[in-house]
Formats: structure tokens, sequence, C-alpha cells
């Protein structure tokens, strides 16, 4: 039986020497993945900690990328962990871009 994590536990992974990631509902430990990422480590920090289902699917992945997770695999998520999939730092995150309130201050300066 797969160990499970909850988003408490899975938050706390989130630095370039301990970065744990949520894809699909499984948990990977993508650490030793970091300097070998052909995106560069930085995107891959952005989502450390949190659901990058996402992020990986928007990049568009290929098949051995998706092979390759099997060897981070630590567990699976618990689906009653309250879901965490916005980091701060994410580019293109609300938090960062400022999202649906940068459209209320466009409409705000046109009418």
């Amino acid at each position: 039986m797969s160990k499970v994590y909850g988003f408490d536990e899975i938050s706390k992974h989130n630095t370039k020497e301990d970065l744990w990631m949520v894809i699909d509902g499984k948990v990977y430990d993508c650490t030793a993945f970091l300097d070998e990422h052909p995106g560069g480590e930085e995107v891959m920090i952005d989502c450390g900690g949190i659901d990058a289902t996402g992020p990986f699917d928007d990049i568009g992945h290929s098949e051995d990328a998706r092979e390759m997770l099997v060897d981070m695999y630590v567990g699976d998520l618990d689906p009653k962990s309250a879901a965490s999939t916005v980091s701060s730092s994410t580019p293109g995150s609300s938090a960062t871009t400022g999202g649906e309130q940068n459209i209320g201050l466009i409409i705000a300066i046109v009418t």
C-alpha cells in the first residue's frame, strides 16, 4: 500500500533542497531532478509543495517526461486533504499578476 500525504505535509517540501509536488493525485519528490529539468529549476521550485497538475499539463510534457515521474513517486495525495494549487510565486497566478483585480481596474479606467 502506498503512503498517503496531505497538503499539510506536502507544503513543507518546497525548497531547492527538498522539493515535492503533486501531479494527478500522486506525490513526487523532484529534488534530484532539479539540475536536469530542461525548463530550469526555478519553474519547478515555483510548483514545490503544491498540486502542480495544471502547470505540468499546460506545458504539454511528453510521455517520456511522464515516465520519468515513476522514479520520483513517494505516495498518493489524501483525497480529503484541502487543495493547495496556487503558489504566490507561480508565474501567471492571480497572486503574482493581480488576476481578476487587473480586469476590474481595466474596466474602471475604460468607463
